[in-house]
């Protein structure tokens, strides 16, 4: 089974690869498209995502080592540094042991979105730095003619205010890890 979804919060995503596991599916690719692949399984699994920023050859394959010893499997991912990780069920389906290392977690998940979220408004401000939402001469328009322009116009519009509503969706993302960052911080 092939699905597609595209997902800018990690959180949501795993939730999501977990749906599709107690339905019996187990994820078996995914590629930078949004793609996912699934087959179908009896067995129970779970699925968890760690964001890791660029690591070196050398330091992927003892990341993928350490894991791997506690008996998860590393899933091919779409890259962006999200690293898949999936296993069967046994009681103990944790990647993240103690409160330093979920800490950690929440502040990679931070400068994720942080980056993405200024990536977002740096081309929005490149592209359309010099530019109208709509058209200088619309609004001068009458009747039918007006309408049939600001229709057309409209979704051309959202294009261009899309890099503006994913640096917002960032920075709620943001907002979010820092949170639960904040809340760990405050019970050690």
């Amino acid at each position: 089974m092939k699905r597609f979804k595209v997902f800018i919060n990690i959180e949501k995503e795993e939730e999501w690869l977990n749906e599709q596991l107690q339905k019996g599916y187990r994820c078996t690719h995914i590629n930078s498209l949004g793609l996912y692949t699934f087959e179908k399984t009896d067995q129970k699994y779970v699925m968890r995502l760690d964001y890791q920023e660029y690591l070196p050859k050398e330091k992927l394959e003892e990341y993928i080592g350490i894991y791997e010893d506690f008996g998860w499997n590393y899933i091919k991912g779409a890259g962006l540094g999200i690293r898949y990780w999936q296993k069967e069920d046994n009681g103990q389906n944790e990647i993240f042991s103690d409160r330093q290392s979920q800490g950690n977690y929440y502040k990679r998940l931070m400068n994720y979105s942080l980056w993405f979220g200024m990536l977002c408004l740096v081309f929005s401000f490149m592209i359309y730095k010099d530019t109208r939402l709509y058209h200088e001469g619309l609004w001068d328009m009458n009747g039918a003619l007006f309408w049939k322009a600001l229709i057309f116009e409209t979704p051309f519009v959202l294009l261009k205010l899309l890099p503006i509503l994913m640096a917002g969706i960032f920075a709620g993302s943001y907002y979010k890890a820092y949170v639960k960052y904040s809340m760990l911080r405050e019970k050690s």
